[in-house]
């Protein structure tokens, strides 16, 4: 067969096919690509009333030419990656196949549309966008003795997908609720289409296939179902009427919708448990490993801080004062008429020189400055550590308690509230007691103390305005009535008091005067603070009661009488034997109160200047150093926190003293460092009837302040 009839067939053939084309029933896209089998002829009804093309073999010793198959099936092209793209729908005519949401099928009857704008098939080869040629029909070819019979396979309707070259587009199941540019109607072309054949339409499988699966003849892919969110729908687009086909390279909508934006808010709170929860069980798994507690015990110690003390010693180093220096400091502030009558003395204790004497043997009213001797004396005599006990015992007849004063005024009654620093209370001698059985009846024993309660000269008008109490060994806070007010008013009945509180509280009526049995059970017992907290305590609030009290233990002590004679006795007579000079001397009670008890400054001085020595040769200086820490300070502690003001200010912090006041008499004693590093002792005492504390006491203060701004040199 020579090359012109060969073509001449062919053509007469695929114009069969075209014409056998039109008369073919609409089908699906079948799931798997139909290729001529030897059992094809049992499908095909109609395959014996089809147009056929009979083909003559070439026989054995003709030349063999092979019959060009790409001319009705081309193969996919391989020259890229599979991936989807946009697709566009071909303008197909209007048909009643059932068609995918988005894409247009064609009609099964009449080309209703330009030339060569058919409906389309699937395509096994490339896809191009020249919709104007003919396409090739699917046939299958028969070898029938001599013969070949060619045999239009019947057409799958297909919807017609114009792509470009080498990319292959997904028609498969899209998302019913997520709306792409797949989702929208195509706009019907403008041309009317004929009317549709009425055919009954087979079922469309459920899972569709890609044209590129169906050219690779690969199984479909399984794409991962989507969660279903519910997305508000948006308007339809308008788009025209051919989408572009090239130059696309990113994903299709459908594929590029926007996700809800989620929260990375709970996911970074569970990061960050997830962070605290692995921290901690690296430090526990950590301790356990490396020891546990022993690895924190065995931890070395940190390194003590390096303490610079504040307060600089004060030695004999400095520039040594003079005498004419002190007396041009003092001139001024000396001579000034609101201290009246003025006795006193300034001394250098380093070297016991005197630097300023006015008056210094004259005797004169001390007032509260008194109490500088009974506390030297006590400092002198009793040992600091001692205490005043006070106790309970066992009465005569059952059920009866004793309570024995001991000579302590400081007992508390209501604790938290006493103004006496590490006061026994009551209330533990009562739980004591009651811990021993019950109590029916109480007594108190006050014989400890012999003589009046009241001393010489003292007026009563002092026990409602606080200054005094009468002084018995058993009382609660010194006989106030307000435990809290250091200048409160004091009850004339201190032991009766104390002793009725004790009843009450455990129990019993009202307590009674008695004496304790000799060699009594002892039921309870109370201590007060140590002898040297107790001087501190009343040289502070100068307290008057608690003054009178260390007078009587000192007599009691030296062997004397505990009464005020007995207590000033006793206090002359320490401190004649430990060298003080009392010439001059002469005093009635060891608190000062008196009016008419007197003294020289000198005394005064002599006593803190001992106590002042820069060295512990003497051995009463080791005896006498807490009376100058027991000074108030000067706008600082005591009866001097506050004062030193106004021109006296240069004095504060600085000056350390001992205050007296009486009508018309005011005293100050104590000591001073000067600006050039020395300690300076002095002891002023006032007779004057100008106001004591607008007048008086500021002069007496800026006496002392001169002493501190002192360069007597």
């Amino acid at each position: 067969m020579d090359h012109d009839a060969l073509s001449t067939l062919i053509g007469a053939a695929v114009g069969g096919c075209e014409i056998a084309r039109t008369e073919l029933t609409e089908a699906h896209l079948p799931d798997e690509p139909q290729w001529p089998t030897e059992d094809d002829d049992a499908g095909s009804v109609a395959a014996a009333q089809e147009p056929t093309v009979q083909v003559s073999r070439p026989s054995v010793d003709q030349p063999t030419m092979r019959f060009p198959l790409a001319a009705v099936l081309s193969a996919p092209s391989t020259q890229e990656p599979l991936r989807s793209s946009p697709v566009r729908s071909a303008p197909n005519a209007g048909g009643s196949g059932h068609a995918t949401p988005g894409v247009s099928k064609a009609g099964s009857g009449g080309s209703g549309g330009p030339s060569g704008e058919n409906a389309g098939g699937k395509s096994h080869g490339a896809i191009g966008p020249e919709v104007g040629q003919p396409r090739a029909v699917p046939v299958r070819i028969e070898p029938k003795n001599d013969q070949t019979r060619v045999v239009p396979r019947p057409e799958q309707r297909t919807a017609e997908l114009s792509v470009p070259p080498a990319k292959t587009a997904r028609v498969d199941q899209l998302p019913h609720l997520e709306q792409s540019w797949f989702d929208q109607t195509v706009r019907p072309d403008p041309q009317p289409a004929p009317p549709p054949r009425a055919r009954p339409e087979p079922s469309r499988p459920e899972q569709t296939k890609r044209v590129d699966q169906l050219q690779a003849q690969a199984p479909p892919r399984q794409e991962p179902q989507r969660p279903e969110q519910p997305r508000p729908v948006p308007p339809p687009r308008q788009e025209p009427r051919d989408l572009p086909v090239t130059g696309y390279e990113e994903e299709p909508e459908d594929r590029l919708a926007d996700e809800p934006k989620k929260s990375r808010k709970p996911l970074l709170v569970v990061l960050s448990l997830l962070v605290v929860a692995a921290l901690a069980g690296a430090t526990v798994y950590a301790v356990n490993e490396l020891g546990g507690a022993e690895a924190i015990e065995t931890r070395p110690p940190a390194a003590p801080a390096n303490v610079q003390p504040l307060v600089k010693a004060v030695t004999a180093g400095g520039q040594a004062p003079t005498p004419a220096g002190v007396q041009r400091a003092l001139t001024g502030p000396a001579g000034n008429s609101a201290l009246g009558t003025l006795t006193g003395s300034v001394i250098d204790p380093a070297g016991g020189t005197p630097l300023w004497q006015q008056g210094d043997t004259t005797p004169a009213t001390p007032a509260s400055s008194l109490k500088i001797l009974t506390a030297a004396a006590a400092l002198l005599s009793l040992e600091k550590t001692d205490q005043l006990s006070t106790k309970v015992v066992q009465g005569a007849e059952p059920g009866t308690v004793v309570i024995v004063g001991g000579g302590d005024p400081t007992i508390s009654g209501a604790p938290g509230k006493s103004v006496y620093p590490g006061a026994a209370t009551l209330d533990d001698l009562v739980g004591q007691v009651k811990a021993k059985g019950p109590v029916t009846k109480v007594q108190f024993d006050l014989t400890r103390y012999t003589g009046e309660a009241l001393g010489p000269q003292w007026e009563s008008v002092d026990i409602a305005g606080g200054s005094v109490a009468p002084i018995v060994p058993f009382m609660l806070d010194g006989g106030r009535i307000d435990q809290s007010n250091v200048n409160g008013a004091r009850t004339g009945s201190p032991g009766q008091a104390a002793a009725d509180a004790f009843a009450q509280r455990i129990g019993a009526p009202g307590a009674t005067a008695g004496t304790a049995p000799a060699g009594g059970q002892v039921l309870g017992e109370i201590k007060s603070a140590p002898v040297e907290q107790l001087v501190d305590n009343m040289m502070q609030i100068s307290d008057n009661v608690l003054t009178e009290a260390i007078a009587r233990e000192i007599a009691i002590k030296t062997g004397g009488e505990p009464s005020f004679a007995g207590g000033v006795k006793a206090v002359r007579d320490v401190l004649t034997k430990n060298g003080f000079d009392l010439t001059g001397a002469n005093f009635v009670d060891g608190s000062g109160l008196s009016a008419t008890n007197k003294i020289p400054a000198k005394l005064l001085t002599d006593v803190l200047t001992t106590a002042a020595k820069p060295t512990l040769d003497d051995a009463r200086t080791a005896k006498l150093r807490p009376l100058l820490t027991a000074l108030p300070v000067a706008g600082g502690s005591g009866t001097l926190a506050g004062r030193y003001g106004g021109t006296a200010a240069p004095g504060k912090g600085w000056v350390r003293a001992k205050t007296g006041t009486l009508t018309g008499v005011n005293a100050l004693a104590g000591v001073v460092v000067d600006v050039d590093g020395r300690v300076l002792v002095f002891s002023f005492m006032s007779a004057s009837n100008r106001n004591p504390e607008t007048e008086v006491r500021p002069a007496l203060d800026v006496l002392a302040a001169a002493l501190r701004g002192c360069g007597c040199s």
